[in-house]
């Protein structure tokens, strides 16, 4: 029913540095907001803005919204996601709205919420056809 396209790029977070971690058993609390790549495997408490792209460990958790470039999740999340891309592993939980470009969801991965996909070139080739 659904193939993968094998001109699909990997996400661009796996070829980063993680340049921060918050380890497990830490809680921050507030909005983290930030421009590298970051490992999440505490608890964030409050919302996420992070430029470079967002690993969230198996035991991280996060109670508020992401905007992010890239994000793969192997935790829990409570809130909406935005991002580019969104890989969700099958430890992963999504309770909250999703709006990405691209989405793959492992099998045993948990989403409840609304989903919102627009491509670029779709958004690109809307405006060529409305003036011909």
């Amino acid at each position: 029913m659904f193939k993968k396209n094998k001109e699909q790029q990997p996400l661009e977070i796996n070829q980063q540095e993680i340049s921060t971690i918050i380890g497990e058993g830490y809680v921050f609390t507030g909005e983290l907001r930030g421009a590298s790549v970051i490992r999440i495997e505490g608890k964030i408490i409050g919302n996420v803005h992070v430029e470079g792209g967002v690993v969230l460990g198996e035991k991280g958790i996060i109670e508020g919204d992401i905007h992010t470039r890239s994000a793969i999740i192997y935790g829990t999340i409570s809130g909406n996601v935005k991002a580019t891309q969104l890989e969700i592993k099958k430890t992963g939980c999504v309770n909250g709205d999703i709006t990405t470009d691209t989405l793959e969801i492992e099998l045993g991965a948990q989403y409840n919420g609304k989903l919102n996909m627009q491509r670029k070139q779709l958004q690109e080739e809307e405006p060529a056809r409305k003036a011909s």
